[in-house]
């Protein structure tokens, strides 16, 4: 045993040394012979250590992922692509907190986010970002990397976020005598990750930097710099660039040395990430429904290329707005192949001044999306790009509205299968397996126009469409049972309504309780809503004014949609309340008291500070408990936290 846990721990810091610190302290020949005796004696005894670097060995192939609940929700970055958005960014701080607090700027990865998983200082999994709340079990691929460690000195449970990247060095070598080279490093790393087979993520050699703590059971840190200290200290890779700035100008001058050494560094990034250092101004911070307050990434300039534009479409959205795309002649673009290209409307062509086989430039809008900036060679033989006058799927007759055109006809094929797609989606009625050539076909063979029609489809006439086995119906039929069961602003934002995405969803029901509340409200009342518009309520109000759409939503009821206890329970007796959950609760999951704190106006800090209100203690409460009462900070238990919500 004594002479397992020496190989072991000499082995793992040869590793550390290697693919950690860069810095190699012995031979590859010296390693591969003391690992060749480690594999040995474990045979030979049986015992392999829970730290053993054998364990990183890819394994069999797996069937499919297995979903995984983050213990606390990872969030993406808004974005910034000027010094003025980022001045933006910092007077709102200022003007939130009231004070002029450091930054620290890093770099931002081009990878796949990845989150780890320790208790009791042992690594038990390793996730995908997913949408923020649930990922994607990825553990049997990430135990091929070596740039984290299995074992770490910190015994409590942790969650630590990094980014999967595979360094451009490696992706050359590896393209030199690949039957498919891969086209960049952040397609390489996330089909290197999300591959079933674990032995294929080794062979693409990926590696984590690690640069954020997004959940720590006890204890807490003071700021950014703090958490890097963590990761280094608990042997974790970070890549060695972390600047703290007190002002934009900081911040200006240090993208500038980001912009200039990104050039010469190993991996792919796309820009620098902005971070409030302090960690208690960011409680005071807080979030909106997709991006954290106190963080912003900043952007570099896309990469743009020319090409021919061959011809333009017009495509119908679910709204009935028709948007002009342009189909160009392919070009890589940062390792895409791109053939289309987005235009505004017809306004923007005509700026641009495009016209089908113009040479025009082109670029990757924030690194993703493909968009015309406008023409760069116009020769005599190119054609005007010419306004429809009518829908080109229905041939109605198109409506000019500002800037935009649009098909009233609300049974154009488009339109219906846009708006059936957005109600079966996740964050709406959660349909699952339901997609746009699923509600294509279904509007062609049955005349599925409306949601209600989709509760009353059979089996039958599923099984009589090309495609659909037995289970794939039975499963969309039970996926369509199980979606009757929604949240009220799920189902808000299933309808489609202009301008209401889930946030305002939420902010509708939060203000008018129930479904019939939303319906009799005025647009005054509306528009009286924080954070709706003019435009947003205006919608809402003449949505539940049309005599089609409440007959809808009478039907869908009647078919069984019913809503959820927490809806129709959700109050403002928590308003205003800053609320830290700490121990394990009798009865209630995390998540769930998380969940009637929220739906009863009251808001879920992660740690304790003069911000808070209240502290839920449950059993084996740690530090957050002991600080509560130093601050005198009024706690509670689960029982009371309940009597409060009766």
């Amino acid at each position: 045993m004594e002479k397992l846990k020496s190989l072991v721990e000499q082995l793992n810091k040869y590793a550390y040394e290697y693919y950690v610190l860069d810095n190699p302290t012995v031979s590859d020949g010296e390693y591969d012979k003391l690992y060749d005796e480690l594999v040995r004696l474990e045979k030979e005894t049986g015992i392999v250590l829970e730290n053993s670097p054998t364990k990183r060995v890819g394994g069999e192939p797996i069937s499919k992922f297995k979903k995984h609940e983050h213990i606390k929700r990872l969030y993406s970055l808004d974005k910034a692509v000027t010094i003025d958005e980022i001045r933006a960014f910092s007077q709102r701080v200022e003007n939130l907190t009231g004070k002029s607090p450091d930054y620290t700027v890093e770099f931002k990865y081009d990878g796949l986010t990845i989150c780890l998983t320790y208790d009791n200082g042992v690594f038990v999994r390793a996730t995908t970002r997913g949408n923020g709340i649930t990922g994607e079990d990825v553990t049997a691929q990430v135990l091929t990397i070596k740039t984290f460690p299995l074992t770490i000195d910190y015994k409590g449970t942790v969650e630590v976020q990094g980014e999967a990247v595979i360094k451009l060095s490696t992706l050359k070598k590896y393209n030199e005598t690949a039957s498919e080279p891969l086209k960049n490093a952040r397609n390489a790393v996330a089909g290197a990750i999300r591959n079933l087979d674990p032995k294929e993520t080794e062979k693409r050699k990926p590696e984590i930097l690690f640069y954020n703590v997004n959940y720590l059971s006890d204890g807490e840190f003071k700021t950014q710099v703090e958490h890097f200290d963590f990761l280094r200290k608990n042997g974790f890779k970070v890549y060695d660039f972390l600047r703290v700035v007190s002002n934009v100008s900081g911040i200006e001058n240090v993208l500038k040395i980001i912009e200039e050494k990104r050039k010469n560094i190993d991996y792919l990034t796309d820009g620098a990430v902005i971070k409030v250092n302090d960690v208690s101004l960011r409680e005071t911070l807080g979030f909106t429904e997709k991006f954290p307050r106190w963080a912003i990434a900043y952007k570099f300039e896309a990469e743009e290329v020319t090409t021919t534009v061959l011809d333009v479409t017009w495509q119908v959205g679910r709204t009935g707005k028709l948007t002009p795309l342009g189909i160009v002649e392919p070009v890589d673009l940062g390792g895409v192949t791109v053939k289309k290209a987005t235009l505004n409307n017809y306004g923007d062509i005509l700026r641009k001044n495009v016209k089908i086989g113009s040479r025009v430039l082109i670029r990757r809008s924030n690194d993703v999306i493909p968009e015309i900036l406008g023409s760069t060679f116009i020769p005599e033989t190119a054609k005007e790009v010419e306004l429809p006058t009518v829908c080109p799927y229905c041939k109605q007759p198109l409506v000019e509205d500002g800037a935009n055109i649009f098909c009233v006809n609300k049974e154009c094929k488009p339109r219906v299968v846009g708006a059936l797609v957005h109600f079966a989606q996740k964050d709406a009625l959660n349909v699952d397996g339901f997609s746009e050539m699923t509600a294509s076909v279904l509007y062609d063979k049955f005349g599925v126009k409306k949601f209600s029609d989709l509760y009353k489809l059979t089996k039958n006439e599923l099984l009589s469409l090309d495609g659909f086995k037995d289970k794939k119906s039975q499963n969309i039929l039970t996926s369509l049972e199980n979606s009757k069961t929604c949240s009220l602003p799920s189902f808000i934002f299933a309808l489609g309504i202009d301008g209401v995405g889930k946030k305002t969803a939420k902010d509708l029901v939060k203000a008018f309780k129930s479904l019939d509340g939303l319906k009799s409200a005025t647009a005054l009342e509306l528009f009286a809503v924080k954070d709706i518009g003019e435009v947003t309520a205006q919608a809402v109000s003449e949505y539940f004014a049309s005599e089609e759409n409440l007959s809808e939503i009478d039907t869908l009821l009647s078919l069984g949609i019913k809503f959820t206890e927490e809806n129709s329970t959700a109050s403002d007796k928590l308003l205003g309340q800053k609320i830290v959950l700490t121990g394990t609760l009798p009865t209630l999951k995390r998540a769930d008291a998380s969940k009637l704190i929220e739906q009863n106006g009251g808001e879920v800090m992660s740690s304790v500070s003069k911000l808070t209100t209240m502290v839920l203690a449950g059993e084996e409460a740690g530090s957050k408990l002991d600080k509560a009462k130093a601050l005198g900070i009024k706690i509670i238990d689960e029982n009371e936290f309940l009597s409060m919500l009766k």
